[in-house]
């Protein structure tokens, strides 16, 4: 059993691997143009090429997908020549500066031809800019260059002599232009392996500050009804299987198709109309803002039950077959014929194989819980992970995209472990060399 776990895993680790390869790949070569999305229809070649530079998309593929997944402070820390270090201001930005030999935290800014260091001590707090030329390094050509941390939180390549025009979005006001730009840019991520995949295009924000929160508001919605509908579906299903034809069982049948194969909008919209517009129970909106969902659980009743009825159906129908046809094996019927109690036959010796079919199919329902629910969480508003994949695919957010796609493919992978350990406790005929 050790052996088996350990081999997936390290199986599933080289299948993560893989699929982040082809993430990272198909979201890169999607159609959208970044740079207009974020800046606007009008922008010129220049500042676009600027904007391109700046968040390093006009680097190789496979230098983007090692920053991307590993972080990029290796590589700058080599070029800076001294440790970097990501600390958050009082108003909860991040900031990276360089640690110098006495501790004190160092950035630049090239004004002319004249380097100038911005030094804080952590102790104090309080920054001191000072000219400091002597970092310029001088090459047998002649040019002067110096790799250093810049106040934008990236590490860049100044040319002596250049004074390089470069273009600065700022939100709410505009393009910037400026002088002393660098020929180079390194922005600085600790990568997606370390929760820090990069800087949402759309937001402005760091990808991990939204992306956990959305993560947690789609857990709970999901988690809810999946608390819910398994256990519900699991005993229904069974009902209906070991009395089939009856009457229970056709009405179970065909209530469980008539909520399966209805569309998640068309059930969302049904029941805005009914509970939330005709009755007014209930809101037919999720507007939680930055609150938890438990904190106005009258605005998560609605998704809820709009995945519960989708997903019972389903599974209903599934652990149905599975126990009629359990019900009819050979060891069943001998089971009968040595004057073994009827329910002693089902939970000992047709429950525990009648489940494994369903088991299987949660299993792969806990992805769509939480990938699949985007209609869900647009019907509704819901500020959940899916709605916020389905507007970082709108805008090319790339950053954003990446890491989420590969938050559902770590639950999809996990699942599967957890779903090949519990086949051994339901089936003991199972084992795993």
């Amino acid at each position: 059993m050790a052996k088996f776990i350990v081999r997936r895993i390290l199986l599933l680790l080289l299948t993560m691997v893989l699929v982040s390869m082809a993430v990272f790949l198909i979201t890169e070569s999607s159609p959208g143009n970044v740079a207009r999305n974020v800046l606007g229809a009008f922008v010129t070649p220049e500042q676009e090429a600027s904007f391109l530079a700046q968040v390093g998309l006009d680097k190789p593929v496979y230098v983007r997908y090692f920053y991307w997944l590993f972080g990029s402070e290796w590589s700058a820390t080599r070029k800076v020549g001294l440790p970097l270090k990501r600390v958050t201001t009082q108003d909860g930005f991040q900031e990276w500066w360089a640690v110098r030999d006495d501790g004190a935290l160092v950035r630049w800014k090239l004004d002319g031809e004249d380097l100038y260091a911005i030094g804080r001590l952590q102790s104090v707090g309080v920054d001191t800019k000072y000219k400091n030329n002597e970092k310029w390094q001088t090459d047998a050509s002649g040019k002067s260059e110096f790799w250093g941390v810049d106040d934008a939180n990236h590490v860049v390549r100044w040319e002596k002599g250049t004074d390089k025009e470069v273009w600065t979005f700022i939100t709410g006001t505009g393009w910037k232009k400026s002088s002393g730009g660098a020929i180079e840019y390194i922005p600085l991520k600790k990568g997606f392996i370390r929760g820090d995949p990069g800087v949402s295009f759309r937001t402005g924000r760091p990808v991990s500050d939204s992306i956990w929160t959305r993560l947690r508001n789609s857990l709970f919605l999901a988690g809810t009804a999946f608390v819910i509908v398994m256990p519900l579906a699991l005993i229904l299903g069974i009902l209906a299987g070991l009395k089939e034809g009856s009457f229970r069982d056709r009405a179970l049948s065909i209530g469980g198709m008539m909520f399966s194969v209805t569309p998640e909008f068309a059930t969302g919209i049904f029941l805005i109309l009914i509970v939330a517009v005709w009755l007014g129970w209930l809101p037919g909106a999720t507007v939680i803002g930055e609150k938890a969902p438990w904190e106005r659980l009258d605005m998560v009743i609605l998704p809820v039950l709009t995945l519960t009825l989708i997903e019972l159906g389903y599974i209903l129908r599934i652990t149905r077959a599975s126990m009629v046809e359990v019900m009819k094996s050979p060891y069943i019927r001998t089971a009968y014929l040595k004057g073994l109690p009827y329910w002693r036959i089902v939970f000992k010796h047709a429950l525990r194989n009648a489940l494994m079919a369903p088991i299987t199919v949660i299993m792969l329902h806990v992805n769509w819980l939480m990938g699949g629910i985007v209609i869900v969480e647009v019907v509704f508003g819901y500020p959940g992970l899916g709605k916020y994949l389905l507007d970082s695919a709108m805008f090319k957010d790339i950053n954003a995209l990446e890491a989420g796609a590969m938050i559902l493919v770590s639950v999809a992978v996990l699942t599967q472990l957890f779903a090949d350990i519990i086949y051994t406790f339901l089936n003991p005929r199972i084992r795993y060399a």
